[in-house]
């Protein structure tokens, strides 16, 4: 009985973890730096926050992740959608209009 009844615990842990693995809401959370010309950077955090900095400036704001990986944020009073593809060390933001950002995680 023991043997079947620590069969059962471990594949209940066991299925537990696999349910925890990394989603795409914890994978954006941190610093992220765009790439091309243009010195730009997002951080992400646990708590709805995000900051965006351009040209020296930081805008702070919130942000939104739903299940479909659509990611709403508002700066500055300025609400955008965008699709999000996310993984350990990249982040793609497309927004309707197809225009895609291209981000690596940041090594800070």
């Amino acid at each position: 009985m023991k043997a079947k009844f620590s069969i059962v615990l471990v594949t209940c842990v066991a299925l537990f973890l696999s349910a925890c693995g990394s989603s795409p809401q914890s994978l954006i959370l941190g610093k992220w730096e765009a790439e091309g010309a243009v010195k730009l950077t997002a951080e992400f955090r646990g708590d709805g926050t995000a900051n965006i900095t351009m040209f020296g400036q930081t805008l702070q704001g919130r942000y939104k992740l739903d299940a479909g990986n659509q990611l709403e944020w508002t700066l500055n009073g300025i609400t955008t959608k965008s699709k999000v593809n996310v993984t350990a060390n990249e982040l793609e933001l497309t927004n309707d209009a197809q225009q895609t950002i291209k981000y690596k995680r940041s090594a800070q």
